[in-house]
């Protein structure tokens, strides 16, 4: 999914930048393209990769483990799985990442808009293709949307990300709710199509995603998550970083408007593109077993007869060079195309056949990989010890959590971003610093009670605790879940059952910090220094500046498309409304480029100014016209590229 001229220019770039040609603020949004982010440790970086729907083959378990130990410098000899279902690498020197970057390239794995402000890696249920739930496989729907709007015009400078998910069925194992967009299959008398959620999101102020359409086709799925992309790119804010979100869009338009806004953005995308996905439907079952709250804990029977999917437990989502060599081995023995990341850092090998399951189970173990066990469903994202964002070391206390024998999903962010999903779990944790008698402390606030698949809720707030304490606390919940729960009561159901108070009474000693504690409780999990809040390296999962070319090239292609739409109705003033934008944008960009337009331009673009202004007499006419402006912007946009001598490859056609 990634050409070699992508690659050839970041390379052109770094070495541009390294010798002094490109300054920091403008590099930084060309390294995010590419997936790399700054580390908390100076002089690194952490690299992410893209796998739609967690998918790796055996030739790339062998490309992964190739570039850990070529590219992975500081003795750190591991890469970790993500709940995004993505794999990433820590301390990479950047004059490394472009040969590591055509490494992954050759096995097949792409980092291009693994991060910054564009639609991020596709996540999808794990059981995709051999879940009895399922109405069909929402593999091919994934790949064919991660390949569409990878490099698209409308996606490289979006106001923020964009997160889409996948899910085969109602049972939404994906977590929808959690998603700017998610994509369930269903079916309307009996023809197959997708319910769209949208406008969810983590973080400091998590939504709950809402149904925003009941029912789309299977042939107009791509042209509905373009619509959605269009009122994010139109309508979200610009400048408000913090409130850039397409979740946001619901307090400021309201869910009845933004359908409406929704359906006419559809309506201006009325064809069937040429690469639409097409999946196999198949009869669901929907008594069989469910993934609890998303995740396999237990081998799980195929609708394949005689097949099943092994989950494998990888503990903190950390992998080394031989276990992934080991894992495409067993693969490449047993005759399996691929194995999955799943989205609490495992991963899940499916189409074993039965007979072969003791076999698999013996070749896993060789290499330090079992099964999960009852208490270890426990995330963790990186924390401080990679994270420049980060405020508390949540690895170290992930180490120290156990689910209990109803093996309750603990997760446990570093910052109240929300990578670990920890508003999703039955208990969840965020770093935070409270202050103590004068002195800040490593607290964590916890989470009570999330689930993020169909029927479930947000975890609501509890008490905070010191990180100290913070096991102590987890201890506590769940006996107290474990001894009062009712039969088959999920933790959710149970502690929305408990007075709003109980928690504080059930904690309250391990609230309370008497000033002869402070000095015990003021260094973090792991650390033997004083606790101190610090931004170390930069904090990017906000993106990076704005690349005003790019923003032009989005502009012009939804001109283009509402351009289309009005012709084709007749609406022929509107229409030539929509030239005139694009010969502003694009003078606009220059501007903010601090570039003139050459003479020869700014001739055509008066000629075509005056064109569009007296308007189009019929539609063959305004064709023409929009011809010979889409060619202008086109070579303008393209020419200012190379005048400033870095960046992303112009498309070659910005309308339709």
């Amino acid at each position: 999914m990634l050409s070699p001229q992508v690659l050839d220019q970041y390379e052109r770039d770094v070495t541009d930048y390294l010798a002094g040609r490109i300054p920091d603020d403008r590099f930084a949004g060309l390294r995010l393209l590419q997936g790399i982010y700054a580390q908390r440790q100076d002089g690194f970086c952490m690299v992410r990769t893209k796998l739609p729907g967690g998918r790796l083959d055996p030739a790339a378990l062998d490309g992964v483990a190739d570039a850990l130990e070529r590219y992975s410098e500081n003795d750190h000899d591991v890469v970790h799985l993500t709940t995004r279902q993505d794999i990433q690498f820590h301390y990479v020197r950047l004059d490394t990442t472009p040969r590591l970057l055509r490494d992954l390239a050759a096995s097949g794995i792409t980092t291009r808009e693994a991060s910054g402000n564009t639609v991020r890696n596709i996540t999808g249920c794990p059981l995709s293709g051999v879940c009895p739930r399922e109405h069909t496989d929402i593999r091919p729907h994934i790949e064919a949307t991660a390949r569409h709007f990878l490099g698209h015009p409308l996606t490289r400078q979006l106001p923020r990300k964009f997160k889409i998910s996948f899910a085969g069925c109602e049972s939404d194992c994906a977590q929808g709710m959690t998603h700017d967009l998610a994509v369930i299959a269903t079916r309307l008398d009996g023809r197959p199509g997708f319910r769209l959620l949208a406008f969810g999101g983590l973080g400091a102020k998590p939504f709950a995603a809402l149904e925003l359409d009941p029912f789309v086709p299977e042939e107009r799925l791509l042209p509905a998550i373009e619509a959605v992309l269009a009122l994010h790119h139109r309508h979200s804010d610009r400048k408000k970083r913090s409130r850039a979100r397409i979740k946001f869009l619901v307090e400021r338009f309201g869910a009845a408007r933004l359908r409406e806004m929704y359906r006419g953005e559809l309506a201006k995308r009325p064809d069937v593109p040429a690469d639409a996905p097409s999946g196999e439907w198949r009869q669901a079952d929907p008594e069989a077993p469910a993934a609890d709250g998303g995740v396999v804990r237990r081998v799980m029977a195929q609708h394949q007869p005689g097949r099943v999917a092994l989950p494998i437990a990888v503990r903190l989502g950390r992998l080394t060079a031989v276990q992934l060599r080991g894992l495409a081995d067993l693969l490449r023995a047993e005759g399996l195309e691929e194995i999955r990341v799943t989205q609490d850092q495992n991963l899940l090998l499916p189409h074993i056949r039965k007979v072969r399951l003791n076999r698999v189970r013996q070749a896993l173990s060789a290499i330090g990989l079992v099964e999960p066990v009852s208490g270890d469903n426990v995330v963790s994202c990186p924390g401080t010890r990679y994270c420049p964002l980060a405020i508390t070391g949540s690895p170290s206390l992930a180490e120290t959590l156990d689910g209990g024998g109803r093996d309750l999903r603990i997760r446990v962010n570093g910052c109240q971003n929300s990578c670990a999903q920890s508003d999703t779990g039955d208990l969840g944790f965020y770093g935070v610093a409270k202050r103590h008698h004068g002195r800040l402390v490593p607290s964590y606030v916890i989470q009570l009670g999330g689930d993020g698949t169909t029927g479930g809720g947000y975890a609501e707030d509890g008490p905070t605790v010191p990180a100290h304490r913070a096991s102590e606390a987890s201890r506590r919940i769940i006996a107290a879940f474990e001894a009062e729960a009712r039969d088959g009561e999920a933790f959710r159901d149970w502690r929305l059952r408990q007075d709003a108070s109980r928690f504080d009474g059930l904690l309250e000693d391990l609230v309370e910090v008497d000033e002869s504690q402070v000095a015990a409780l003021a260094a973090d999990l792991g650390s033997e220094v004083a606790f101190a809040v610090e931004t170390v390296g930069l904090g990017e999962c906000a993106g990076a500046g704005v690349d005003h070319l790019a923003l032009a090239e989005a502009e012009i292609l939804y001109q283009g498309n509402s351009r289309y739409a009005f012709a084709q109705s007749g609406e022929l003033d509107e229409a030539d409304r929509c030239l005139i934008t694009v010969l502003d944008t694009v003078l606009d960009a220059l501007r903010q480029e601090a570039l003139d337009a050459h003479a020869d331009e700014l001739a055509e673009l008066a000629d075509l100014r005056n064109a569009a202004d007296a308007g189009s007499a019929d539609f063959d006419s305004h064709v023409a016209l929009a011809k010979r402006v889409d060619a202008w912007a086109r070579d303008a946009l393209a020419n200012a590229r190379k005048r400033v001598g870095f960046g992303s490859l112009v498309p070659t056609a910005l309308a339709s």
